[in-house]
């Protein structure tokens, strides 16, 4: 399994946002959400996968910045826990909802702890 985040596992389609928000189903580990809903990607894709930090917790843009490539180094380096466990493709948001700082070894441990979760979740 290689550790990258190549451009065709980015979320940037809009009518995919909207069905994660409108039929997308969610959990949570606190301070941490992952958005997520079945969809039909073309090739081999498994996984879009985007990430988002609110204005309301974070108002520096600067600081939102950092939180949002803190999340997507966690989904890099935990993303083989999702690939292993996913028979159909999926598009997922993830969330930081905090204005608590927190460091990337507490991140990447909620984060192990929140894709763990996801995968009982689409498996019950």
């Amino acid at each position: 399994m290689s550790f990258t985040y190549p451009k065709h596992e980015k979320l940037k389609s809009q009518k995919q946002i909207d069905l994660l928000f409108s039929e997308g189903k969610s959990v949570s580990k606190y301070p941490l959400r992952l958005v997520f809903a079945p969809v039909e990607l073309e090739h081999e894709e498994k996984i879009k996968f985007g990430v988002s930090v609110s204005k309301k917790y974070f108002k520096k843009a600067v600081d939102r910045n950092y939180y949002k490539r803190l999340l997507r180094e966690c989904y890099r380096l935990n993303k083989s826990i999702l690939f292993r466990n996913l028979d159909k493709p999926y598009a997922m948001m993830f969330f930081y909802q905090s204005k608590e700082a927190m460091t990337f070894a507490e991140m990447n441990e909620k984060t192990i702890q929140l894709f763990e979760k996801f995968i009982k979740e689409i498996q019950s």
